[in-house]
């Protein structure tokens, strides 16, 4: 009787130290915040679960040796349809994205660890002539 009582609580521990570990690497938001930039591409793809996927390219940061100016790329993922909707509607605009920081990803998450959860802002760019 009392060995079943001691296997119980060792199976209930482990059970609570599993379902923290899986909810610390996978669902745990590590950080949040936001990114501008032009959208560059955005795209619905996977074999099995399809999801949304984009990058975006943040305006050039000046090197300090060598004076060139570099791109940034923001890769991310959307799971909310909403959200791909009008991130397809502004495609070639200037965006402001909110976006959370995941550990790891999970398949129908996306293939990023960032994933963007709301267009705050979208300006049209306008083309420069030459």
């Amino acid at each position: 009787m009392r060995r079943g009582r001691v296997l119980t609580i060792v199976f209930l521990v482990l059970a609570v130290a599993i379902i923290g570990i899986v909810y610390y690497r996978y669902y745990f938001v590590f950080g949040e915040g936001t990114k501008a930039g032009t959208m560059n591409y955005f795209v619905k793809k996977g074999y099995m679960f399809k999801t949304y996927e984009g990058r975006l390219i943040q305006s050039g940061i000046r090197s300090q040796t060598q004076g060139n100016i570099s791109s940034n790329e923001f890769m991310f993922s959307v799971t909310d349809e909403k959200v791909a909707d009008k991130l397809n509607r502004s495609a070639g605009a200037m965006l402001e994205l909110h976006y959370k920081e995941y550990l790891h990803t999970l398949p129908w998450r996306g293939v990023s660890n960032f994933v963007v959860d709301s267009v705050m802002t979208t300006t049209p760019v306008t083309p420069t002539a030459p």
